[in-house]
């Protein structure tokens, strides 16, 4: 049985007047798992921020190391400030386990039910109801396939509408028929939230009357990317680091001119250059018989960051559709689940007087935030120094 990868994507809008979201996701994805838990706090604001960062961060920690629902919400209720107007402590949670056997648990406690897709038919799921400590959750579990979509929201996402009167032409009912007719196989995770979040910042004419959080979880095929960047140490381990980035690997980058003379001196081929300028703070492309892109060093590195980390803070992702290196680099990382990294941390004696002198300190400071970046965005991601 294929164990398939779960795309994670969440964004959220923030209700107008405020600055801070009363919403909260957490994710956590290895080998063995994947965890996606949302959380709406009592009213918005700082103080519902504070509560649903609590039972957010509490509940993740708990249900991936294997704890059960009925000690995490025990312990989320012991631990939840209370609220000194209303007396209480409050926070709504969804949350979705996914194990390696494509089993999805999911827990739910006065949030909307979950929104669960299978060959573009919206179809409900079966819960049952267990009172723990007072508070009535719903549980369900579901093998999954291939293509198949959860989505659930806060409930900012119901009734979403311009001033004060809820949008009675926008229930449950109506989420799920918008999302079974404009979600299509071919959809990212990012896609469907982009498209579900847009719709209901519309509904509020762009000034949220409440905290609006959409997270997506898909189950897909894994696809492993492989990204080399700097020349090794050691030039006797040149042919073992094209090796592996060569072998068992779906899509294949290689960053920095020296290294792409390393790999195309080790398969036999030459870089052939490009002039083609999409981006003026960019450099050109090259290519190399073999690799599926070839890219300058630091400089594409830090933009592609850049165009990483605008994902979970837009609801458009045009910087998809874009030909500069950076943008390129970040649509075939951010469409893989398991990423490995191969990193030489030998010198640039190539640019030891150019302008754009970037030391092995500045590589693998790149290299570093590159990865916190994708791992933040669901992706599984491996390290390997040379």
């Amino acid at each position: 049985m294929m164990r398939y990868f779960i795309d994670f994507a969440s964004g959220s809008l923030i209700k107008y007047g405020e600055e801070l979201c009363g919403d909260n996701v957490e994710f956590y994805v290895d080998n063995d798992m994947s965890v996606a838990v949302l959380s709406d706090g009592l009213s918005s604001g700082v103080k519902a921020n504070i509560l649903a960062t609590l039972t957010s961060t509490i509940a993740l920690t708990m249900i991936k190391n294997g704890l059960t629902i009925e000690e995490t919400v025990e312990t989320i209720i012991q631990t939840l400030p209370v609220d000194a107007q209303k007396n209480i402590a409050y926070s709504t949670f969804t949350i979705v386990k996914i194990t390696d056997h494509n089993k999805a648990y999911i827990a739910e406690f006065d949030g909307p039910e979950t929104f669960f897709l299978r060959r573009g038919q919206i179809e409900r799921i079966h819960y049952t109801e267990t009172n723990i400590c007072g508070k009535l959750v719903r549980e369900a579990s579901i093998d999954l396939k291939e293509n198949d979509v959860m989505v659930f929201v806060s409930d900012g996402a119901l009734y979403a509408s311009a001033g004060q009167s809820l949008n009675l032409n926008w229930k449950w009912e109506d989420i799920a028929k918008h999302l079974k007719i404009n979600v299509r196989d071919s959809m990212s995770a990012l896609d469907i939230k982009n498209n579900l979040l847009g719709v209901c910042d519309q509904m509020y004419l762009f000034e949220p009357g409440d905290d609006t959080t959409v997270c997506v979880l898909k189950a897909v095929k894994p696809k492993k990317v492989k990204l080399f960047t700097g020349p090794p140490s050691h030039k006797e381990d040149d042919a073992k680091v094209v090796h592996e980035l060569m072998n068992n690997a779906d899509i294949r980058i290689v960053s920095g001119g020296t290294t792409s003379q390393i790999v195309a001196r080790e398969l036999g081929v030459e870089v052939k250059s490009s002039t083609e300028i999409y981006d003026k703070e960019v450099p050109p492309i090259a290519y190399i018989q073999g690799v599926d892109l070839v890219t300058e060093g630091v400089l594409t590195l830090s933009k592609t960051i850049d165009r990483l980390k605008s994902l979970s803070k837009s609801l458009d992702s045009d910087i998809f559709k874009a030909k500069d290196g950076a943008s390129q680099m970040a649509k075939l990382l951010y469409s893989a689940s398991h990423i490995k990294l191969l990193v030489g941390r030998s010198l640039n004696i190539a640019n030891a007087e150019s302008s754009f002198q970037r030391d092995l300190e500045l590589r693998l400071h790149v290299v570093g935030e590159l990865e916190k970046i994708l791992v933040k965005l669901g992706k599984i991601v491996t390290v390997e120094y040379y």
